[in-house]
């Protein structure tokens, strides 16, 4: 891991705190996430690991941007879930939002994919066949509002798999 990502983690991590993913430290699902990220570079990294940070502790967008800049800010901002009454409505104006990113911002997408890919392979893993069937529910719709041509194909290829 490169500075950055050490740095990214070790804030994450504390973040979290006690947080569980399943029976897991919620690094666990942290580790799974910036491992999938990894090909696509350091700042995706960085993005995977502090994705959930401002959703599900008390951090803020100020705390990430001013330990690792504006970009990763912008990224765990477009990573972070809307506000709404439920998931479904959560969920769509999420989707909403990575519709329209584009430019160098599309970096969240792939930090967005490999979230997705890594709680979809827990779910296979470990049997969660209720949240694989929100996943499979949401999928065509979280495609629709987060593929692009020829950014990240292998976790896409695996998702459309694995949702199948």
């Amino acid at each position: 891991m490169t500075s950055a990502e050490d740095q990214a983690r070790a804030f994450a991590v504390a973040a979290h705190g006690a947080q569980r993913y399943g029976e897991h430290p919620y690094a666990h699902h942290l580790d799974a996430v910036a491992e999938i990220a990894r090909p696509f570079g350091e700042s995706a990294v960085v993005a995977a690991y502090l994705h959930d940070t401002v959703e599900d502790t008390q951090a803020t967008l100020d705390d990430i941007e001013s330990r690792f800049g504006a970009h990763v800010a912008a990224c765990v901002a477009l990573l972070t879930d809307q506000p709404g009454a439920n998931r479904q409505e959560r969920k769509a104006r999420t989707y909403a939002k990575l519709a329209q990113v584009c430019g160098v911002l599309e970096s969240a997408l792939v930090v967005k994919a490999a979230d997705r890919l890594a709680n979809v392979r827990a779910c296979v893993r470990d049997g969660n066949t209720r949240l694989l069937g929100v996943y499979r529910g949401e999928h065509g719709a979280f495609r629709r509002a987060a593929h692009r041509q020829d950014l990240c194909e292998p976790l896409w290829s695996e998702l459309d798999t694995l949702l199948a």
